[in-house]
């Protein structure tokens, strides 16, 4: 048997109103009218009908949140403090990747658009403002991460990767280096070409101009490759800047096969602190990013636009922070001789 609201209020004593309102996980409800309400839903099995929702409020219970692809392990975090903050709330999420195609990125928006989600979080720095404007044409607030002023219906959160980035260079600084090369991420990400400027102006700022310095996709293997470049400039750095946690264990692996030790010969520093960071060998120095508050704020941002009247979206900021462990250390004056070389020697400078 197929049970209704009015017989869950009818086993609770209580007015259909009021078990929407408990199911909507809105305020100022006795606690012992949420167990009587909880109580009857349980015996019940009652599941509410969205459709149904949807058609008498005028609004869905579905939040979109879009990245570029599943396998990342940016994401996770994300993704998790997104759909707790939306579950808590009594709302729904729909889940979608771009994997950085143009096609299925014009597929997502029209999807969102069909779906009638109360506000999509573009989490990815593949689509264009251009792209999403269809959204706010309907009607539907977005969130995006370090793209665009607030405005009517749209939400930016700001990453402040210059502090964790002031910290690194502070720290490798301190540690005696004097040559540093970065390993950016792909030319046609927004963040990672961000990131790349604020490494190179932080550099030089501290007398470090950093070569050499190269772009990379966000991926183990394309890490590995550009280590390549690396080890084959005239002078080598002393330390490496990783656009990301993924190209600097790419980077690792690479060096670990060139007989490179990390950090004796080469210092290796990372951005995300993503979970595997801790477990490569050795543990990553990185500029930890507070991914799954960003998930929550995404949330918030959000949810708020779609309760204001002028639907105002406005602007939040998440810091960075450096976590240090083994990957860097002191630099310090040696010769390194790279497997396949013979009268040639490669001279590493530092302080000791």
């Amino acid at each position: 048997m197929v049970y209704t609201m009015s017989d869950v209020a009818k086993r609770a004593g209580v007015s259909p109103a009021t078990v929407s309102r408990v199911l909507s996980k809105s305020p100022y409800i006795a606690v012992e009218t949420v167990n009587r309400v909880l109580e009857a839903v349980d015996e019940l099995r009652y599941h509410r009908n969205v459709h149904a929702r949807r058609l008498a409020t005028g609004k869905s219970d579905l939040f979109g949140l879009v990245i570029s692809e599943i396998v990342n392990p940016f994401f996770p975090e994300l993704i998790r403090g997104f759909q707790s903050e939306a579950w808590d709330r009594g709302f729904d999420v729909l889940l979608l990747n771009t994997e950085y195609s143009q096609k299925r990125t014009e597929s997502i928006i029209q999807k969102l658009i069909e779906s009638d989600v109360r506000g999509v979080a573009i989490m990815t720095s593949s689509i264009d403002n251009s792209i999403t404007s269809s959204l706010t044409e309907q009607g539907i607030g977005v969130v995006f991460c370090n793209l665009v002023p607030a405005d009517r219906l749209v939400s930016n959160i700001d990453i402040g990767y210059e502090r964790g980035i002031t910290q690194a260079i502070e720290h490798v600084v301190s540690l005696g280096h004097q040559r540093a090369a970065i390993i950016a991420g792909p030319q046609t990400s927004r963040t990672a070409s961000n990131i790349k400027q604020a490494l190179i102006s932080g550099l030089k700022q501290r007398g470090l101009d950093p070569y050499p310095v190269t772009d990379s996709d966000y991926h183990l293997d394309a890490g590995a490759s550009a280590v390549q470049a690396v080890l084959s400039a005239a002078e080598m750095p002393t330390v490496i800047f990783c656009g990301s946690d993924l190209i600097a264990m790419g980077a690792l692996m690479a060096l670990e096969a060139a007989g490179v030790e990390v950090p004796g010969d080469i210092s290796v520093v990372g951005i995300d602190d993503i979970s595997f960071a801790f477990l490569a060998r050795p543990p990553l120095t990185t500029i930890s990013v507070p991914r799954e508050q960003l998930g929550v704020i995404s949330l918030q941002a959000l949810d708020k636009m779609s309760k204001l009247k002028r639907q105002r979206g406005a602007e939040y900021s998440l810091e960075t922070q450096l976590v240090i462990r083994k990957s860097t250390g002191p630099a310090r004056q040696h010769k390194l001789q790279l497997p396949g070389e013979t009268s040639a020697v490669r001279s590493v400078k530092g302080k000791s």
